[in-house]
């Protein structure tokens, strides 16, 4: 089966996608990911994009539907897979729609995460990273033992560009006025599915695989 889950940053589709994954052996494709392999390994994408991520910006359709698509093609794919972070615009669903019909491929279910601004907008505000080994933290929820370090190497953890405050608003604001006809356009479909994201990361889980009986 494939699917697409959607939601505001913050809401947790990441983390819902990370537990579909491991009950259901689907692969989790995330264009946020993408991006940051490409930006890592300084590609000519990944410089196009850099400057637009860390002022909160989206990436063009075409630059996105290339790198997505292109991952769509590789062979682990065919056991079903999650899209996370795309499609974004009624766009860029119009052309998913067209490269999986001429793959002879569909998507299942669209699996909506709604939540609260504000909420949002301390989760991810309080986001932090350690840029050494990966591992991530939040201030609130899940601080390091030691404040400003990581557990697990020593190193000091740091915020993502991308992660504050100012930057969060924009990036739901623009996430509100450009998705809302996306998920018009799979409830057409009569694929969309809702869910409480306010609620906590297992609660939502289980409302998931409850709805989906799978």
């Amino acid at each position: 089966m494939n699917f697409i889950i959607l939601g505001p940053p913050g809401a947790g589709k990441g983390s819902q996608a990370k537990k579909m994954v491991e009950a259901y052996d689907f692969v989790h494709i995330s264009s946020g990911d993408i991006f940051r392999e490409n930006i890592k390994n300084e590609t000519d994408i990944g410089l196009k994009v850099k400057n637009l991520i860390a002022n909160g910006q989206f990436v063009a359709d075409e630059i996105t539907n290339e790198l997505v698509f292109d991952r769509l093609s590789q062979p682990d794919v065919e056991k079903g897979f999650l899209l996370d972070g795309y499609p974004r615009t009624e766009a860029q669903a119009i052309a998913l729609d067209h490269w999986l019909e001429s793959h002879g491929k569909q998507i299942d279910y669209v699996l909506n995460i709604q939540a609260d601004k504000e909420l949002l907008v301390q989760r991810i505000a309080g986001r932090r990273q350690c840029p050494n080994c990966g591992h991530t933290y939040h201030v609130i929820n899940k601080p390091p033992k030691l404040e400003g370090v990581c557990d697990a190497c020593g190193a000091n953890i740091i915020q993502r560009p991308d992660d504050n405050e100012k930057t969060v608003r924009s990036r739901i604001e623009i996430y509100e006025e450009e998705t809302k006809p996306l998920v018009e356009h799979y409830e057409e479909k009569g694929k969309v599915l809702h869910f409480n994201g306010n609620q906590s990361i297992d609660q939502v889980d289980a409302d998931v695989k409850q709805a989906l009986n799978i």
